[in-house]
């Protein structure tokens, strides 16, 4: 396991470049986000004397909670702020410069951005101010407000299907679908006893998403029959704070919480935890796989460490020629 110290800084979000295999970028406030500044670190893996170098670090006049690349141009990141704002930023500027974009239309903190995945020019984000906006980058206004919900927006995600398509989770423990060129949500879905704090959607099933809280389980929904979730996944001990699923292998999730763990959960299997990740010494705050190496997953957490691993239980296996890559978990359980 390779490891980075955020000194000074406690890491809330991170994620794998879409375009260049060993890059990482990880927002990080100070204080623990309470009060203070935030950096965004733009990071290297496998270079260097640790195996792990600083390309560049960004900061800010208010905590980081959430970051994402461009699926346009492989030197932005946009990254959402404790001061309401969303900053677009450009790798390649020198540090000191400002970010190329500074929206200010949110009322409070801004928990959750996401770039789409198919229309490239979208960007989602959420705040506690109960919002969710739309954004174009090339415009310095949002294109769209959302405001169904009663509560906190904790996290908003783009479908990797629709390019139209996103969902949000919200304190009100729902979760919201949402088609942009509808002004209403077209799917409620009462989720969890406790608030929602993170979603997203399955790679290879596109009815199927997945959702953390603060009840401490991880949900599996099918989008077509959300009475009742396909599957709850009990273990963690305090509230889960992200939840990501792979992109190589559909019935694998990721979980992040504030037990200090990390936990991965293979969802055809009887007993589905297959791996539990405690090296953390608080709060595990940010996931990510990376695209290009399959078995390799990065962590973030409140004790200024990223964490690069390879858990054994996701080294790829040799496939027979003609068998099917991906298994419909949902088949007969509607």
């Amino acid at each position: 396991m390779a490891h980075f110290r955020t000194e000074g800084y406690n890491g809330y979000s991170l994620q794998y470049s879409p375009f260049i295999e060993n890059k990482i970028a990880c927002s990080t406030s100070a204080n623990f986000g309470l009060v203070g500044n935030g950096r965004l670190y733009i990071i290297n893996i496998g270079v260097g004397p640790d195996g792990i170098n600083v390309e560049r670090m960004y900061d800010t006049q208010d905590g980081l909670f959430d970051c994402s690349w461009s699926e346009l141009n492989e030197n932005q990141v946009v990254t959402s702020s404790g001061d309401g704002s969303i900053k677009l930023w450009d790798i390649t500027l020198p540090v000191l410069e400002f970010p190329i974009r500074n929206w200010r239309e949110h009322g409070r903190e801004v928990f959750s951005v996401h770039w789409n995945l198919i229309k490239k020019d979208s960007i989602v984000s959420g705040s506690w101010d109960k919002a969710i906006k739309l954004w174009n980058p090339e415009l310095t206004q949002s294109v769209s407000t959302y405001a169904e919900h009663s509560s906190c927006v904790y996290s908003t995600i783009w479908s990797p299907y629709n390019p139209d398509i996103f969902g949000s989770a919200s304190g009100d423990q729902t979760v919201k679908i949402w088609d942009t060129k509808i002004p209403r949500s077209i799917q409620t879905i009462n989720t969890h006893s406790g608030e929602v704090l993170s979603l997203d959607w399955n790679k290879y099933q596109e009815n199927v998403v997945v959702t953390g809280s603060v009840d401490r389980t991880v949900r599996v929904w099918d989008l077509r029959n959300n009475g009742r979730e396909l599957m709850c996944l009990r273990g963690h001990e305090f509230a889960v704070r992200r939840v990501k699923c792979s992109p190589h292998m559909g019935n694998i999730i990721a979980s992040a919480s504030y037990d200090m763990t990390m936990r991965l959960w293979d969802i055809e299997k009887g007993n589905p935890l297959v791996h539990v990740h405690d090296a953390h010494t608080e709060f595990v705050l940010g996931i990510d796989f990376n695209l290009y190496i399959e078995g390799q997953i990065a962590t973030c957490a409140w004790d200024e460490k990223i964490h690069i691993l390879h858990p054994p239980c996701l080294e790829p296996t040799p496939r027979p020629m003609g068998d099917p890559f991906h298994k419909d978990f949902t088949e007969g359980a509607l």
